[in-house]
């Protein structure tokens, strides 16, 4: 499955400057607005120690990591559901990614100017929130239109649903995002196709300047407080800070970090708070040729995770040979392996855990 993350924010917050170091793909960063036109995508890998270990044991031609999509899209100002600023191609970039990245600004530069003329956490977060509300308001209610001629006419399905995205209605009116609905399956179901803006999963991303690594500040906190209250995650990440870390090699990436207190770099902290977020894990598949990670949601089953691989796989499936990494490094090798006993075969109901080691078999 690709996962692909939406980097957002208002205009000069430094949502630019964190997908240009954190990306291998580049984006215009300056002190204006708008200075990121087109959605620019960056393809990072993710990091996983276990594919070390499967290279130091199976010793393969490649290892191939899982990756993760970046999207850096144009910055949003009030009156972007109406089409203020680019705001429809913000919103219509945003509708295809899986999570979304709020970079909300909690440094103060006087250098950089901000479009609230200071520094307000709670203002930020709300003007963002209440486009998405207010443009998911109008997905609604065109639906809504679609359906009342249908509705009278006494189809008994087409009531039911009527009633459904009346509710969704109403919970947004009143300024209530999609996540932070109490919702029943049906009501969700009736949306679904809609692919609501403000149905996705947000981690706030608080911009924070290098005096206040490695613990935040009085800005930081305050966003804290807006993301408890949600039962959402924030992170903390410098993006000037990131540059520099970007530009370094791996062996002075840790001394520079060491410096600032940091115990990983912001990319891979915004990496796990996505996993996490979106609860993911990774299988892999092992062989002489390569060797790889695949990423799949907690809970799905075999053939869903020989799915990711091919659809045909899927298809096909038959049954999977797993081998847990603890008994791959303890043996040494496959074979090994199979001979005490610690190959499993697994049929289609198996639900496959971080870590498996997997080789499907299937037929075409």
């Amino acid at each position: 499955m690709g996962l692909q993350v939406g980097i957002v924010g208002l205009p000069n917050v430094g949502k630019s400057t964190l997908f240009n170091a954190i990306s291998s793909a580049r984006a215009e960063a300056a002190n204006y607005p708008f200075c990121t036109i087109e959605p620019n995508i960056g393809v990072v890998t993710v990091p996983d120690h276990r594919l070390e270990i499967l290279d130091g044991l199976v010793n393969p031609e490649k290892i191939i990591p899982t990756v993760i999509e970046f999207v850096d899209i144009a910055g949003l100002v009030k009156g972007a559901s109406k089409g203020e600023g680019l705001g429809n191609q913000f919103l219509s970039n945003i509708r295809t990614v899986d999570a979304i990245a709020h970079v909300i600004r909690c440094f103060e530069d006087d250098n950089i100017t901000h479009v609230a003329g200071g520094i307000d956490p709670v203002f930020d977060r709300e003007i963002i929130e209440n486009e998405l509300q207010l443009k998911d308001l109008e997905s609604v209610d065109k639906k809504i239109q679609k359906l009342e001629k249908i509705a009278k006419s006494g189809d008994a399905k087409a009531k039911s649903v009527m009633q459904h995205l009346q509710f969704v209605k109403d919970k947004l009116t009143a300024g209530v995002s999609v996540r932070a609905m109490d919702c029943s399956e049906e009501q969700l179901d009736a949306v679904v196709d809609l692919q609501l803006l403000t149905a996705k999963p947000v981690i706030y991303v608080a911009n924070i300047d290098e005096e206040s690594l490695p613990n935040g500040n009085k800005f930081s906190d305050i966003l804290q407080e807006i993301a408890t209250k949600e039962s959402a995650r924030m992170i903390l990440i410098s993006g000037g800070i990131e540059a520099q870390i970007a530009e370094l090699d791996p062996e002075e990436q840790s001394l520079f970090m060491d410096e600032y207190g940091l115990k990983e770099s912001g990319l891979d902290k915004l990496i796990r708070a996505c996993y996490e977020l979106l609860d993911l894990i990774s299988f892999f598949t092992a062989g002489k040729k390569e060797v790889r990670a695949w990423t799949l949601s907690r809970g799905w089953k075999a053939p869903q995770a020989a799915g990711t691989i091919h659809t045909d796989f899927e298809k096909g499936y038959i049954k999977a040979e797993v081998i847990k990494l603890d008994d791959y490094m303890k043996y040494g090798t496959e074979l090994a392996c199979k001979e005490a006993g610690k190959i499993a075969i697994e049929g289609k109901g198996y639900q496959v855990e971080d870590g498996d080691v997997m080789h499907f078999r299937f037929n075409v």
